[in-house]
Parts: C-alpha cells; structure tokens; sequence
C-alpha cells in the first residue's frame, strides 16, 4: 500500500512557509505607523487616513523590479531588489503630489528558501520605513512547477495621499516652463533585458567582474537601488514650487516626459546639457546601440524631470542638491507635441 501523499511531496512545504512568516513579522511591525489599524496575520490590511486631511484623494500604482531580478538570481544578493520595488512605486504616485501611506508586497516563488525571502522582505521593510510608508501586508507564495528553481517574482502595490488642492497633473504648465532633471542611481529598474544582454552575451562578463572603467563589479553596478524622489522633492511639492514631475522609467524621457505635458505643449531636450554617466555609455559602446534607442531603453542618468518656472529653478536646484543629489536644467516646455533633442 502506497504512502499518504502529503503537499510537501508536490513541492509545498507548509511548514517553511509559516516559519518564513514568523520571521517577517518583526520586519512588517517596525514599518507600523499610528493609523496602522492591523497587525501581521490579519486577512487585509487595516489603515486610518490622517484626520487632518481636509480633501484626500487617494493614489495607488502597481509595479515589479522586472528583469533586475536575474541579476540578483547570479548573483544571489537579494537585499536591494525590495528597495528598487518600494522606491519605484513611490516615485509613481510622488509625480502626482501623492507621499505614502501604505505598501503591500507579493512574492511568489517555485520552492520557498527562508533566508531569500527574509532578505528580500527586508530590503522592502528598509525602503518602507525611508519612506515613512507602513508596509501593511503582503503574500508570499510557493507554486513549484510555476517558476524554475531558485527563481521568483516580486510586485508591490502602493496607496499614497495627497491634498485635492496640491494634486499635481500637468494643468499648472506653461510654454516656457523649465525642465529640471534630477540625478538618477544608476539604471534603476528598467532596460534590464538590454543591459544583460550586453553585459553577459556580449562583453562575456559575470556577476564578480568588474565592469570596465566604472571601478566597481557587474553584480554591484546592475543592483544599485532605484533612487527614491520623495526625500528632497516632499519640502518642495508642500511649497507648490512644482508645476509637473515625470519619473523616468521604461521608454526614457521620450516616453515618460510628454506624459505630464498638456495638449498642445512639447518639450525641447538639450542632450549636452548632463553628462551621461559611464555605466550607459559602456553599454551604448559595447552593444552598439544606437543612441536614439539608448533615450527610449534608459534614463541615461536622468530619473525625474521636474516641470518648474523659470523663477524658482534655483530655489528647487539648491534643494535637491540639499540632499547630495544632482540636478542640471536640461530643456524647456514649448509649443507642439512630444520630445525633441537639440
């Protein structure tokens, strides 16, 4: 007579996975904040808006860290992945006046190793708490067969607030209006496919090489974490200093830019206004890559665009530098539609 099949058999161990939870409680609890309504264990979150705000309105977005993932699957370093994830959510809702309130993670995975989801959950934790965001709740789960071993997926879901009458979504722009951009960390989350592609098919590098002329190794540069906005922008965004933000994410500032531009205005984007850092000139050298496809693939150093008046760029200049982040007035608003490079 055959064994009882028990789920562990297909590949679930039920036993990892509420050890695993016991283990991020103390993570998920540090992130509480005084409208954290909920503790760990509940089926949903439980989250009070502040009482003094007068006319909320919510602000949600979704996202993933994308293919920066198999960088951390060679590499096994696990610790950033969940600050690129919190941090890019963050900066989604921040470009429309909104600062956090609360974040929900979901990691799902083929075979559920502790320590890998303790790490990345405290990358998420660590990113929350930079934030002042309360990481509210989450789900990890285990479905072998699904992903391949050793890999897994990461999402995260983020609502944030922001004052009706401080709501930023492009209306305050003007023809002539200057474009601030600000300094990005590296690559941030996007054109990894790209990037890995050159990195690891073509220049034939591994994670522990270093990368030529840039002084530090694959492993380290591909995992830099995604830069958050909220730090120096917060002061400036109270002070309605800000007419429009764009986070430059996936398409570049081609892509991203006439997002927040009303109908009928463009922007003009002086190219040699900032210098491009080494790491996306290694990977435009080594891959060949046309710098028209370069613009829409990366950020190419620049991971907000802040839409000012002309009067107050200094003001908004001196801020952002406050904060040891640099920033370079790299074009302006103009009639028409779309973005063109000068």
């Amino acid at each position: 007579m055959s064994e009882n099949l028990s789920y562990r058999d297909t590949g679930v161990d039920l036993d990892a996975a509420a050890r695993a939870k016991d283990k991020l409680k103390e993570l998920v609890e540090s992130t509480r904040d005084q409208h954290t309504l909920s503790g760990v264990g509940h089926f949903g979150g439980l989250y009070e808006l502040p009482e003094q705000l007068k006319s909320p309105v919510l602000v949600s977005s979704a996202d993933g860290v994308g293919t920066k993932l198999k960088v951390a699957f060679q590499s096994g370093d696990h610790g950033t992945v969940g600050q690129c994830l919190v941090n890019h959510c963050v900066n989604d809702i921040l470009v429309q006046g909104a600062t956090p309130l609360f974040f929900l993670d979901y990691l799902a995975t083929g075979a559920l190793r502790e320590s890998i989801v303790e790490e990345v959950v405290r990358g998420v934790a660590t990113a929350c708490k930079e934030n002042t965001c309360a990481l509210l709740g989450g789900e990890t789960a285990e479905m072998p067969g699904f992903y391949p071993s050793g890999e897994y997926d990461l999402a995260g879901f983020i609502v944030g607030v922001v004052q009706r009458e401080q709501l930023i979504d492009g209306s305050a722009i003007c023809e002539g209006d200057v474009l601030l951009g600000i300094e990005s960390s590296g690559l941030h989350t996007n054109g990894y496919t790209l990037a890995r592609h050159i990195v690891f098919d073509v220049m034939k590098l591994s994670v522990v090489d270093e990368l030529p002329g840039l002084g530090r190794n694959v492993g380290d540069e591909l995992l830099a974490v995604h830069r958050s906005y909220l730090p120096p922008l917060k002061n400036l965004l109270e002070r309605g200093l800000i007419r429009g933000l764009a986070h430059i994410t996936g398409g570049g500032i081609p892509g991203n830019l006439p997002r927040v531009l009303p109908e009928g205005l463009g922007a003009s984007v002086s190219r040699s206004s900032w210098d491009v850092p080494p790491l996306f000139q290694m990977l435009q050298e080594a891959g060949k890559v046309d710098r028209d496809e370069m613009d829409r693939v990366f950020n190419m150093g620049i991971g907000m665009i802040a839409v000012v008046a002309p009067e107050v760029v200094e003001t908004v200049s001196c801020e952002v530098e406050k904060h040891g982040i640099g920033s370079w007035v790299i074009g302006e608003v103009e009639a028409g539609e779309g973005v063109a490079y000068v």
